[in-house]
């Protein structure tokens, strides 16, 4: 499946078991990014991060840090924003009741963010509504 064909089954807003689906697809494309840089199909899991941050579960948000630590590529291509989709302190707050290693990266790297001020006019709605348009077009 490439971001064509999951735009076209599940669209920017999956639902009920479609979100399952592109879980799975996410986790395959992740799996298969950290065994070979560049085997994982890095903008379909980029839109998939997209597709759970619009979901805002909170419960996505390792899922997504996991994809966007499988390589350089996913590092760079898969925005930290992602984790923000039930928002900023909603995410904080569930990283923090966490005990997992990668629960503490996240909410460090986005403690560091939020210091640095690259947050201060972060909006859910306004980065789904930008993205909304990105794959618009």
């Amino acid at each position: 499946m490439d971001v064509k064909e999951s735009l076209r089954r599940y669209g920017l807003r999956p639902v009920g078991a479609d979100l399952d689906e592109v879980r799975a697809l996410l986790r395959e494309h992740t799996a298969r990014e950290r065994r070979a840089q560049g085997e994982g199909d890095t903008e379909l899991m980029r839109l998939c991060c997209f597709q759970l941050f619009n979901s805002g579960d909170v419960d996505d948000v390792l899922l997504v840090w996991s994809a966007k630590q499988a390589s350089f590529d996913t590092a760079c291509s898969i925005d930290i924003e992602f984790l923000l989709g039930h928002g900023l302190d909603a995410t904080k707050t569930h990283l923090s009741a966490n005990r997992a290693p990668a629960a503490a990266a996240a909410l460090d790297r986005l403690r560091e963010l939020e210091a640095a001020g690259e947050f201060e006019s972060f909006s859910v709605e306004e980065r789904s509504a930008s993205y909304d348009r990105y794959y618009g077009d």
